[in-house]
């Protein structure tokens, strides 16, 4: 404007305006500021606060300074910055550009701080355990494997932090916690992430119907948190939180959405058979158990948009779970679904070494089969069952999944900071 100029700044707590005069700050001054400064440059200003004939608050500068120079230009502001793959690389352009992505992340510490307000008032304790270990276990999944050069061993990446947290329950600490990152070998798709963070927690004298009623508490506290009551929208669909959720046990939840009656196939090789005829990869040579979570993944739980829990789930799925009083086949375990996906799973936990011990073999099979992510022997895990385990409840929710939930999301990526990408041997090109 000649003898005067309009900027705006701004940080993590706003923008406001600032208003430069020639006649205020000097010809020198005035020009060099026109001259040298550019969009994404730091700058530090003095001045006196006013109110614009608009109602604008503005800074009048009366001194200012370059605090740091931007060498390369930000992404057209008016536009945004919307490719994905510029998106993930350089999450520092993305969080500059668009206000939305800054508030995901702003749910996120909300989520976990909420969750961590929630437990430690229920008495439980937050604790750490090892991310390097000797066995993987907890999960079934297959690891990253990396060698420890000062003891000349091979360790692995933890998949669950599960079998040490158990072995904290069984020293006497009875409420225990972790927030842990865990790392699976796996494929990337829309929910699925090789690194990603678990809230993993177990609870002695309680079982999985006890620990049902403990989450439906904490995420309805975590919807409140996040948008101020138990009730949200996800793509116009109204989801609400508020206690209690709908129940339904593994069996009916097939049934009811297939027609199929799982216990009409009692063994690997007739389910396979007919989940093929629905479209599925039915893989008897993976057991009963794969061909079982499969038809859950696929054809059940994208589904269930209103807060679920699927309960008594057959042996075959859930290796570290106590049977059920009354009917073998299935044991103590839910898993929690909203908005189509899975986001918590919980146990009664099985606390006879003797049955574990023959749960690990079948495991040991399955793994000598082919199935690369059954589970393996772990005795140092049995050895302190063996010295007594009291009956544990067992939660374990995926944080990244629950954020992507809270915050409308429908890819992983959207919610972790710095995803796992293919590394580029290209330099980046200037952001448009």
């Amino acid at each position: 404007m000649g003898k005067s100029a309009f900027v705006h700044i701004q940080d993590a707590g706003g923008r406001i305006q600032l208003y430069f005069q020639k006649n205020r700050l000097g010809d020198e001054s005035f020009d060099g500021f026109i001259a040298l400064f550019d969009l994404g440059d730091f700058l530090g200003v003095e001045g006196t606060l006013f109110t614009t004939r608009t109602g604008e608050v503005t800074l009048r500068v009366i001194a200012y300074r370059m605090l740091s120079k931007s060498l390369r230009p930000l992404p057209e502001k008016f536009h945004g910055l919307t490719d994905p793959e510029t998106r993930y690389r350089q999450r520092y352009l993305d969080l500059i550009a668009n206000e939305d992505v800054r508030r995901t992340f702003e749910i996120r510490t909300a989520v976990t701080t909420t969750i961590r307000h929630f437990l430690d008032d229920r008495g439980y304790l937050e604790v750490e355990t090892p991310i390097l270990q000797p066995v993987y276990g907890g999960a079934s999944a297959r690891p990253f494997t990396t060698h420890y050069n000062a003891l000349g061993e091979d360790l692995y990446l933890r998949i669950a932090d599960e079998l040490y947290l158990k072995r904290l329950i069984i020293g006497g600490m009875e409420r225990v916690y972790e927030f842990c990152k865990d790392f699976r070998n796996e494929g990337i798709d829309r929910t699925h992430s090789p690194e990603f963070t678990m809230l993993e927690g177990y609870e002695a004298y309680a079982d999985h119907r006890d620990i049902m009623e403990m989450v439906e508490q904490m995420i309805a506290a975590v919807a409140t948190a996040v948008h101020g009551g138990p009730v949200m929208s996800i793509d116009d669909t109204e989801i609400d939180f508020t206690p209690p959720w709908e129940r339904i046990t593994f069996r009916e939840a097939v049934r009811a959405e297939t027609g199929l009656d799982i216990e009409d196939y009692p063994d690997a090789a007739s389910l396979a058979a007919e989940t093929r005829e629905r479209g599925l990869e039915g893989n008897a040579a993976m057991g009963r158990g794969k061909v079982l979570d499969e038809i859950l993944e696929k054809l059940v739980s994208p589904k269930l948009h209103r807060p679920t829990f699927i309960h008594e789930y057959p042996v075959e799925t859930s290796p570290l779970a106590k049977r059920s009083p009354g009917d073998e086949r299935y044991v103590g375990r839910f898993e929690a679904f909203a908005g189509g996906m899975k986001f918590a799973n919980a146990f009664t936990e099985l606390n006879d070494p003797i049955d574990q011990r023959e749960r690990f073999a079948e495991q040991a099979r399955a793994l000598e089969s082919g199935d690369e992510e059954a589970q393996v022997l772990d005795e140092d895990f049995l050895l302190a069952m063996e010295y007594g385990m009291p009956p544990t409840g067992g939660l374990g929710v995926g944080i990244d999944r629950l954020v992507m939930l809270m915050s409308g999301q429908r890819n992983i990526r959207e919610v972790i900071l710095f995803p796992q990408l293919r590394t580029r041997t290209d330099p980046p090109a200037d952001s448009d």
